[in-house]
């Protein structure tokens, strides 16, 4: 008798540090504006798209802080977006076959185990396409990180604006790395 391998993947979504895909949009706009710091040498916290942010990360450091979206000030979790419903139509709509307009009809069907079965295969879906999101990221996180960490290495005689801006980042993006991270049940 074989034994069944433990994920260590976090399933319960109160236990989740990102659990939606909407919730990691903050996220995602560290990892861009790393991209824009690194394409930019002369890129500081002045010319960021997240300025309060990067300040308040530099000023808070990662001592204190237990999650990145404490660190990223988000405070509340974002509700339902168009785009969120759309895309949850869609998904539902996908397990007979049709889109979005298909999903309304299995959302909405009369018969109560169709839409429970309907409702379950939508949260399936959801929850891979989640975790899937949550590897990507994290291993562009990473990538990011370490250029980052390069950068902070060879621009060491940079005004200090522009040390501050890379620091910021750094601070920003081990903290999302870190919360990825035990989402998706890696060890540190």
């Amino acid at each position: 008798m074989s034994e069944k391998k433990k994920d260590p993947y976090v399933k319960k979504k109160k236990d989740m540090n990102f659990q939606s895909i909407e919730s990691m949009q903050s996220v995602v706009n560290v990892v861009n504006e790393a991209a824009e710091a690194l394409n930019d040498k002369t890129r500081t916290i002045r010319e960021s798209a997240i300025p309060e942010v990067l300040a308040g990360a530099l000023g808070a450091g990662i001592g204190g802080v237990g999650s990145f979206a404490a660190l990223y000030g988000l405070g509340s979790v974002v509700g339902l977006s168009a785009a969120g419903i759309t895309s949850g139509l869609a998904t539902a709509g996908a397990v007979v076959g049709g889109g979005m307009v298909a999903g309304i009809f299995v959302l909405a069907a009369p018969v109560a185990g169709l839409a429970a079965a309907g409702v379950g295969v939508a949260s399936h879906l959801k929850s891979k396409q989640l975790r899937q999101e949550k590897e990507r990221l994290y291993k562009e996180a990473i990538r990011k990180h370490d250029a980052i960490i390069k950068a902070l290495r060879s621009e060491a005689n940079a005004d200090q604006e522009r040390i501050n801006y890379l620091q910021s980042l750094n601070i920003l993006l081990q903290q999302a790395i870190k919360d990825l991270r035990k989402d998706l049940g890696i060890a540190s």
